[in-house]
């Protein structure tokens, strides 16, 4: 099968770039599991905070804002920051990042009503964040992309890559595939599939983070209750479909797998987060985890490789991956296009992969 455009990963970034250049080219999605986002996409709480990683990450949130609003994907969502004696610096250093007003402990406890006023003593809150329906996202995408032709392989794990003449020539179990242009969007094995197809890894690095899925605490209503954060990132909590979530926030190097949820690691995420409520912690209903991938910046890694014509990164969206997808595909879209850039040139340049050619 032949396309102009061949794409490596079926997760929220693959996705996403595959809808954008569908109408301009011939583009096949090349997933090895037997689902598309099965890996970090699929395991992600994903919220939508612009201010929420780093400057170059934060332009992309910004950037990708009025996208994912006209998607429909965002519902309205509050959010508090808690913290304890001893951790006030941390505090003032947060809150400010996220511009949060400060609450009094008797405001923070109407809306979080298993907050222990006996341990916790600040809180920031602020009104306007937002949910981010990672599935509903992901089907908007694929039906756009499929309304244009494009191919979704799953199940055919890339065995082998070579170049072809003016062409990339991509080995499967079942099936070879010939595209002029190759992009690695490939989560946590960004730096495997670089080397497959001959280029030099950037040292990306993929990280573990957990999450339990409890009964609502104390059998409230949890609908209504803010995304939570501890600071220092030693826990956060939310709603979800009537149940409670709470992750240990942990950032554990490991190399690229099926992630699964560590019961020590978890334990001690959830017993920081006890520090601050009233509720034990009784059950755990449910737990999972994913590999949040980074390169070594923390930003992510869009465009042309300097030395493989016709090779392109997507990789390193870290924990950022829904929010800065609409924008990233976009800049992306325009690069391998030949369009003139719609994003200003310092931008582009923090994100692409020349910056670690120096």
């Amino acid at each position: 099968m032949n396309f102009d455009c061949a794409i490596i990963g079926g997760g929220v970034a693959g996705q996403a770039l595959a809808a954008e250049l569908a109408p301009h080219a011939s583009v096949c999605v090349l997933e090895m599991e037997a689902q598309l986002g099965y890996h970090a996409s699929g395991r992600s709480a994903a919220m939508f905070l612009a201010e929420y990683g780093n400057e170059i990450v934060r332009a992309l949130n910004r950037a990708s804002a009025d996208q994912l609003s006209t998607l429909g994907v965002l519902k309205a969502k509050s959010m508090m920051l808690l913290a304890k004696t001893g951790e006030e610096d941390a505090f003032e250093t947060e809150h400010r990042a996220f511009q949060m007003d400060r609450i009094s402990m008797s405001e923070a406890k109407t809306l979080f009503p298993i907050i222990d006023t006996q341990t916790c003593i600040t809180a920031g809150f602020r009104e306007d964040i937002f949910e981010l329906d990672a599935d509903l996202m992901m089907q908007k995408l694929q039906k756009r992309a499929r309304a244009h032709g494009v191919q979704f392989i799953t199940g055919e794990p890339v065995k082998s890559i070579r170049p072809g003449g003016n062409s990339w020539i991509l080995k499967t179990p079942s099936q070879t595939i010939s595209a002029t242009v190759l992009v690695n969007a490939a989560g946590a094995w960004v730096d495997e599939v670089a080397e497959l197809a001959g280029a030099q890894p950037l040292g990306f690095q993929p990280y573990r983070r957990s999450m339990a899925r409890l009964p609502a605490p104390g059998g409230h209503d949890v609908s209504s209750w803010p995304f939570v954060d501890g600071v220092n990132e030693g826990w956060y909590a939310k709603p979800d479909a009537g149940k409670w979530l709470v992750s240990p926030q942990e950032e554990d190097p490991m190399a690229p797998f099926d992630a699964y949820a560590d019961d020590m690691v978890l334990a001690e995420g959830l017993a920081r987060y006890q520090d601050y409520v009233t509720e034990d912690v009784t059950r755990v209903e449910y737990s999972w985890a994913g590999l949040r991938t980074f390169a070594p910046d923390r930003a992510l890694v869009l465009g042309a490789d300097v030395e493989l014509p016709g090779f392109f990164w997507c990789g390193g969206q870290g924990g950022y991956g829904f929010q800065t997808a609409l924008a990233a595909s976009t800049m992306l879209a325009e690069e391998i296009l030949g369009q003139r850039p719609s994003f200003e040139s310092g931008l582009r340049t923090a994100l692409s992969p020349a910056r670690f050619s120096t």
